[in-house]
């Protein structure tokens, strides 16, 4: 009689893995148009509009590029310590650190110009996120927590710590009773690319995606990262300092995401207020799974995912959805790549057997 049975391939499933990828995605839009459908939505309309949203104007593309820069940095970042198999799911809370820290200069030296100002931010900034990142590390390699868990509970703190910030020393004595900062200094904003609404961060994006690319595939340490994530143990035989990489990729995802922080601040907003915090840490979780941890896919995944958020705004306005069905999207969007992702290493076989 036949067995089915379950077995690793051998080698990679190449280009094939994108065709997962992308059946995955389209299902989970199946999935989001009946939803869209059980709560009396037209689906197909609903689909239409969200597209339209997203893509269908040149002020969505830009709306998009927006928000695509902070979930891009956030996700590369990710996505680093995802290859060491270190899950950071603080990539929020660095953000916020981020962003309060390029505040700081921002609000102590207003008068500096923006060649000093600006490195001065980014400094800050991705110092502030790095060392966020650097705790959950530290308490995992000499106390054995789980970073999952702590680098979660420190979003919380870091949000509250930006609450207490801008509620009471930053407070804009002239907003009314508005909880945000002064407006930052000409100087302490990022500009925007030509007559576009889209700022530079855009071109911090690309030159941070090549340098990290190179470093990941042509450097002795990107090699020792790979061969980590693998196996600790082959590592940790071979020589590779195992704990001094744990401490590294969190620095670095938690400065990537500080960045974030520092441009949705500077360019985006202007200033530091509450509304900074929409969740694109967590957006940055999806993104680096579908991206397959791939800074130049990442690009892509996180255009879509900024897409997926334009669009939503959209269908809020036109179809009255509510707000929480992006991150149904999102959630399903995950889901869905995540069990794709079996077939990329996994298949079926029908085998006979003899009684």
């Amino acid at each position: 009689m036949l067995r089915l049975t379950i077995t690793k391939r051998q080698e990679p499933l190449g280009w094939s893995s994108c065709l997962v990828v992308f059946g995955a995605v389209a299902l989970s839009l199946f999935f989001s148009a009946l939803l869209l459908g059980l709560r009396g939505t037209p689906p197909l309309e609903g689909l239409i509009v969200l597209f339209q949203g997203a893509f269908g104007s040149r002020w969505a593309i830009e709306d998009c590029l927006i928000k695509t820069i902070p979930i891009f940095l956030c996700s590369l970042g990710v996505a680093i310590a995802f290859r060491l198999q270190i899950w950071n799911i603080g990539a929020e809370g660095q953000f916020c650190l981020g962003a309060v820290g390029a505040t700081w200069v921002a609000l102590s030296f207003p008068s500096l110009p923006f060649w000093l100002m600006l490195p001065l931010m980014i400094a800050m900034a991705t110092f502030a996120g790095g060392m966020w990142g650097l705790i959950p590390a530290v308490l995992r390699q000499k106390m054995r927590t789980n970073e999952i868990i702590v680098s979660l509970m420190m979003n919380y703190i870091a949000i509250l710590i930006l609450d207490y910030l801008v509620y009471g020393v930053w407070k804009d004595p002239t907003s009314f009773g508005f909880p945000m900062t002064q407006e930052f200094s000409d100087g302490a904003i990022v500009g925007k690319i030509g007559s576009t609404s889209v700022n530079w961060g855009l071109f911090h994006c690309i030159a941070l995606a090549v340098i990290f690319w190179v470093f990941l595939r042509f450097t002795k340490l990107g090699y020792e990262l790979k061969a980590s994530g693998d196996s600790v143990r082959a590592a940790r035989y071979a020589g590779i300092p195992y704990d001094r990489l744990v401490f590294l990729v969190m620095v670095l995802s938690g400065a990537l995401a500080g960045w974030a922080g520092f441009l949705e601040a500077s360019a985006t907003i202007n200033r530091l207020q509450p509304s900074i915090m929409v969740g694109y840490g967590y957006t940055a979780i999806v993104v680096a799974w579908l991206a397959s941890l791939n800074p130049l896919y990442i690009g892509i995944a996180s255009f879509l995912l900024a897409g997926l958020r334009v669009g939503v705004e959209n269908l809020q306005l036109d179809l009255q959805v509510p707000a929480a069905f992006g991150g149904i999207m999102e959630g399903l969007v995950l889901l869905t790549v995540l069990a794709g992702g079996f077939f990329i290493h996994y298949r079926f076989e029908l085998r006979g057997a003899k009684r």
